[in-house]
């Protein structure tokens, strides 16, 4: 049986440092990077479960950030997130990174500046995210969403899924790069 070969590249996540983390950034300038704080739980992040590193910036709530490891080093990207609106209970949404069903609330919308020119002459990007950034916990089971119909079996391995979300994670990162 042949072994399946993989479309994007799917590193390990090594656990990075402030510096690479604040260095990689390339929708912001270096002074923003140096003033957004990095996850309260920055020492216990579990790096072996992800496939990277994203979270709500502690000391703006309306940014986000998201760390994603690439072939020629970590790429960073900072995200706006819309003011708290109405949600419905009923309702459902899916990530478009980990495609990880939630509850309509589980879901928000990431607005990220394009990198360079675009950037600073207010053009961004959007993508429907899982709301705490915990994509790679949802794809393995670590973390389960509060859905009211329950999860959505799939038959892709726990490889595909991953590969896939990498993937769909990579696919936005070129967008805000200007790649594609």
């Amino acid at each position: 049986m042949p072994v399946p070969t993989r479309s994007v590249y799917v590193p390990p996540v090594d656990a990075l440092t402030e510096k690479q983390i604040r260095g990689s950034f390339v929708n912001c300038t270096k002074g923003e990077a140096t003033r957004l704080k990095l996850p309260t739980d920055f020492a216990e992040v579990p790096w072996a479960d992800l496939d990277f590193l994203g979270w709500s910036d502690p000391g703006a709530p309306l940014r986000a950030h998201v760390v994603l490891p690439r072939e020629d080093g970590p790429v960073g990207i900072t995200l706006r997130v819309p003011s708290t609106g109405r949600t419905s209970a009923v309702k459902s949404s899916m990530c478009q990174v980990c495609l990880t069903g939630h509850a309509s609330s589980g879901v928000t919308l990431f607005a990220a500046p394009l990198a360079g020119a675009a950037g600073r002459e207010g053009n961004t990007v959007g993508a429907y995210l899982c709301a705490d950034l915990a994509c790679s916990l949802y794809v393995r089971g670590r973390k389960l969403p509060k859905l009211r119909g329950g999860l959505h079996e799939e038959t892709l391995t726990l490889d595909e899924r991953i590969t896939r979300t990498v993937g769909n994670l990579t696919a936005f990162a070129d967008k805000v790069m200007g790649l594609r």
